[in-house]
């Protein structure tokens, strides 16, 4: 049986096929923003209504980062992948037949779930075949997020334009089982024995030293998730309804989404560059410190070049803060659980997304400004940086040291 080393040529390799893979299964959680004007317009509903799709796909896609990555660890992520190709395209094809809002709603919800294989559970995975770099590669993967809703969106508008929605969901199944299946074949090979028992005895020595059993941990970390969550939707969910009521219109507030989103991808990759010098922990706390510091920018900012200025930089401090989160479950929890692991702590980091944009809107609501609801990120972010300090202070992490046969 041919052994192959943890940082080889063929973990890049298989590194630049995972990123391939998560493009387009994180499609699913894009598409239904492209046809969401048309799907209000076909159904006459209310905007509120029309949103409730969405809703239910980061519903789906929070529970399906725990159960998928669960599945990953008991089948592995080739039938894993299979499975949920195969799903998303069901999932698709009941919304194409669907005729009411609540009929799409529960086919998104399908979608969602489906979809989150190309997150926690990959990022999971890619984490198995690097040491030295485990920390870069999480980042490209986690970047496989980003970069689906930067090019998806993109490339289905003509389709939208041109043919409807419906068909802009004929093409996202047609795509997701030509691109996800064979690519999924082509990740068969499995890390060895060797390679899972060298990381659960650096595991387990980081375990020993912060005293927490891996379960405890797993909690405070889902709690970290949250806290780091809510601050980080404040500017993420609200930032063009921000820039309308300041007069600037939704085009800029649209702008700067796409700025913090940019310089999220950037952020992502020095970040994992960071986590390989100075590991998990460290990072994410240097992360949600700049993230705290950057929401602390906004509430002086009311200018429209200090609020392009302040997004950039809030982008480039939150990118990192969810990879890092993968790397910390890798360091202190045992490698043959990091599916169901880490996609615990992904889900928890969702539901803080969902949690804090809600909050935030019931803030703007009582008080009438969004001043009110930077200040409970800033008090959620502080949270976040407590734990991340706790955990840092009762244990002395250490990084796993050179190859391993896999």
């Amino acid at each position: 049986m041919q052994t192959i080393e943890t940082d080889s040529r063929y973990s890049w390799f298989r590194l630049v096929l995972t990123l391939l893979v998560a493009t387009i299964a994180n499609a699913g959680m894009w598409a239904i923003i492209v046809i969401m004007p048309a799907v209000e317009a076909e159904f006459g509903t209310t905007r509120a209504e029309a949103s409730l799709p969405y809703t239910q796909t980061m519903i789906g896609f929070a529970l399906g980062n725990f159960y998928l990555g669960r599945a990953v660890d008991r089948f592995g992520v080739t039938l894993s992948l299979i499975f949920a190709a195969l799903t998303v395209a069901l999932g698709l094809v009941l919304a194409i037949m669907s005729h009411s809002i609540v009929l799409l709603s529960a086919a998104q919800l399908i979608i969602g779930f489906a979809s989150a294989i190309g997150f926690g559970p990959l990022i999971a995975d890619i984490s198995h075949w690097f040491v030295r770099r485990r920390g870069i590669a999480v980042a490209l993967v986690a970047s496989g997020n980003y970069l689906s809703g930067a090019i998806w969106p993109m490339l289905l508008a003509g389709v939208l334009q041109d043919s409807g929605w419906r068909a802009v969901y004929q093409v996202m199944a047609v795509v997701t089982l030509v691109g996800v299946i064979p690519l999924a074949l082509a990740l068969r090979r499995q890390v060895s024995d060797a390679a899972h028992e060298a990381a659960q005895l650096a595991s387990s020595l980081n375990a020993q030293s912060s005293g927490l059993s891996p379960r405890a941990l797993q909690y405070l970390l889902g709690l970290a998730g949250i806290g780091c969550c809510v601050a980080m939707s404040m500017p993420q969910v609200h930032i063009v309804s921000y820039c309308v009521d300041l007069g600037f219109g939704p085009v800029v507030g649209a702008e700067m989404l796409s700025l913090m989103l940019l310089g999220g991808v950037g952020s992502r990759v020095v970040s994992g560059l960071l986590a390989d010098r100075l590991g998990g922990v460290r990072t994410l706390l240097i992360g949600s410190t700049l993230q705290c510091l950057a929401l602390f920018l906004y509430l002086p900012a009311g200018g429209l070049v200090s609020l392009y200025v302040v997004s950039l930089v809030f982008g480039l401090s939150q990118g990192g803060i969810v990879p890092s989160y993968a790397l910390i479950v890798r360091e202190y929890m045992p490698a043959r659980e990091a599916g169901a692991r880490v996609g615990f702590v992904m889900m928890a980091t969702i539901m803080g997304m969902a949690l804090g944009g809600w909050l935030s809107g019931q803030i703007y609501d009582l008080s009438g400004s969004y001043h009110l609801a930077f200040i409970n990120g800033i008090f959620w972010n502080g949270l976040n940086i407590a734990i991340m300090l706790w955990l840092l202070l009762r244990s002395k992490p250490r990084a796993p040291r050179g190859a391993v046969t896999a």
